[in-house]
């Protein structure tokens, strides 16, 4: 009888330990799909992330390009501005240049 018991404990031990490696394989493979879907958020977002900032960067580049095309053009607009000061500027003085040349020359 105490065989017969001892058998029966021996069986339930088994059977516990049995269904404890259950439970464990389990929570493992419950962990490793958990740790890789946490890895595939975690690349998705990533990914999210630096699609933005390249996103802003062309934006960025984009109005930086623009305004300097804008910039280029201003300049160009006040350089014409500033020569045809100069030449009206010249034109004025021209007559005064000459005769102070004049005097020069026929004097020394």
């Amino acid at each position: 009888m105490d065989s017969v018991r001892g058998q029966r404990g021996i069986h339930m031990l088994l059977a516990a330990e049995q269904e404890a490696q259950e439970i464990i394989s389990n929570a493992r493979n419950t962990k490793t799909a958990r740790l890789k879907q946490a890895k595939d958020e975690a690349e998705w977002e990533a990914a999210a992330y630096r699609a933005s900032l390249e996103e802003d960067y062309k934006r960025k580049v984009s109005e930086a390009s623009g305004s300097s095309g804008w910039n280029v053009k201003k300049l160009d607009e006040e350089t014409e501005i500033k020569i045809q000061r100069l030449k009206d500027a010249s034109s004025k003085v021209h007559g005064d240049v000459i005769s102070m040349l004049l005097k020069h020359v026929t004097t020394v």
